[in-house]
């Protein structure tokens, strides 16, 4: 049976797992990937277009030059001739280019030092000709199937007469193996930094969602239910945060599932309690219809009073749920003293059929921010249980006083005490330091709680310790003040 469920649970964390390609880490690879793509792609085309631009920018300095030079030679006459031609390139030094050419002024070509075609008197029907004999400096260069392809032109003019045109070719495949061989470089380079970037990338990309990974099993975990299970945040980045912020939720997720439980036990038992008196007495008449009048009117006060007390629990039930929904309340400025006057009032009867002496001393000027019936349930609380826990010729003396920036109100009372370990446990929900002397006395476990927690709402808080001389206990109830200022505004 337990290995079936382990296996049951197995496979819901199976059915919960992403697919790695739409998985966080999936995505973080890839964007890094793009990111060293893009990179990589830039590095391959940047440099070779930069050292291309370079290549093309010298080239023409050098055709431009080389072709203003042949053009200042030959511009010593008042017309060129092919023979004319042939004499001035004989004295030009070697030049650095594949192909020579020289028109006249109509395009007819003079000179041709090509070996491969000699078109020597035929026309020049080349588009660097024609702009040449217009009177342009023309240059174009290519780089192609590994060579850089240069064209060069310029005009013969001489005084101000074009007498024809000098055309440069040059066919340079040494700067294309260099620029080759930086290509293959830069392709290298490439390649182990994509080999690189790609381990790297993996490692750091599951490097970053491991706490996500782990984070995403425990919230699986505390959705079936496990709600002591906890992360151990690595590192300090945002995810270390989220986890420490997610043990933080599933502790008070636990307390609270905790608290819960124990609320619904504890409520099931405080109203199992009268509902089974209830049965029980009526059963008793049911199976006695001979009983004596003054029996059934008996057993019907009883009832009658368990009824009192489901009624009682539920209203405090109600009240607890409402503390635990609204947090928010419109609050205003309320004296302190006329609300526990009211109580002292309402509760004067209750004092002296249990044979005790209840005594206010309340100050003036001790308002503070809340709402009249928050402060009325508060102090009804704390007066009742010391007047109901008390013993006859007992005392209970309240204070209402004003200490630094709070407004306080003291109960003290000389009934049989609360014992020193079950004081933190008092303002818990349904707990009661003795059982059968609670229920004699009505209580239901709940006030101490309706009044912290009531307290609480309006920033302050109750505390609890034994009274004077060890005797009997003493609750204060400590607010805020109400400063001048703002009872004013």
């Amino acid at each position: 049976m337990e290995q079936s469920r382990r296996e049951q649970k197995r496979m819901e964390r199976r059915q919960g797992r992403v697919p790695f390609l739409r998985s966080i880490q999936a995505k973080y690879a890839l964007t890094y990937l793009l990111v060293v793509a893009v990179i990589v792609l830039v590095m391959n085309t940047y440099p070779l277009l930069m050292a291309q631009n370079m290549v093309f920018s010298s080239k023409e300095n050098t055709l431009k030059r080389q072709a203003l030079t042949i053009g200042s030679a030959l511009a010593v006459s008042e017309s060129l001739s092919a023979e004319g031609v042939e004499q001035a390139m004989a004295l030009l030094e070697d030049l650095q280019v594949t192909r020579v050419l020289v028109t006249d002024g109509a395009g007819l070509i003079l000179y041709d030092s090509s070996t491969l075609e000699d078109r020597s008197g035929s026309y020049a029907l080349m588009g660097e000709v024609v702009a040449a004999l217009e009177g342009q400096d023309v240059f174009r260069s290519e780089y192609r199937q590994g060579a850089f392809r240069s064209r060069a032109a310029a005009p013969v003019v001489y005084r101000g007469v074009t007498l024809g045109a000098v055309y440069l070719y040059e066919y340079d495949t040494e700067q294309g193996q260099v620029l080759r061989s930086i290509q293959g470089g830069l392709g290298y380079i490439s390649a182990v930094i994509c080999v690189t970037a790609l381990v790297v990338v993996l490692v750091l990309a599951k490097a970053l969602t491991r706490n996500t990974a782990l984070l995403l099993g425990a919230i699986r975990r505390v959705r079936e239910g496990e709600y002591s299970h906890r992360v151990e945040p690595r590192g300090r980045d945002e995810m270390a945060q989220l986890a420490t912020e997610f043990n933080q939720l599933t502790d008070r997720l636990q307390t609270t599932e905790e608290v819960r439980r124990r609320f619904v036990s504890d409520a099931s038992h405080e109203l199992k309690t009268p509902l089974a008196s209830i049965r029980l007495l009526t059963d008793s008449i049911l199976q006695n219809p001979n009983a004596e009048l003054n029996t059934v009117r008996e057993f019907v006060a009883d009832i009658g009073q368990e009824a009192d007390r489901l009624t009682r629990i539920s209203e405090r039930l109600l009240t607890l749920t409402r503390l635990d929904a609204d947090q928010e309340r419109e609050q205003e400025p309320v004296e302190l003293g006329p609300v526990v006057e009211r109580v002292a009032h309402m509760l004067r009867p209750l004092a002296q059929a249990m044979e005790v002496e209840l005594s206010c001393r309340l100050e003036p000027a001790c308002a503070l921010l809340a709402t009249p019936d928050d402060l009325y349930q508060v102090a009804f609380n704390l007066m009742e249980n010391a007047i109901k826990y008390n013993q006859p010729g007992g005392r209970v003396e309240v204070t209402v006083c004003h200490e630094d920036d709070q407004v306080c109100l003291i109960v003290e009372d000389t009934g049989v005490g609360i014992p020193e370990e079950d004081m933190p446990k008092v303002f818990d929900r349904f707990y009661r330091v003795d059982k059968a002397r609670s229920r004699a006395a009505g209580g239901t476990g709940l006030g101490l709680s309706i009044a912290r927690d009531t307290a609480r709402l309006h920033r302050g808080d109750i505390t609890v310790q034994a009274g004077p001389g060890g005797k009997g206990a003493r609750f204060e109830a400590r607010f805020p003040a109400l400063t001048q200022e703002v009872s004013q505004t």
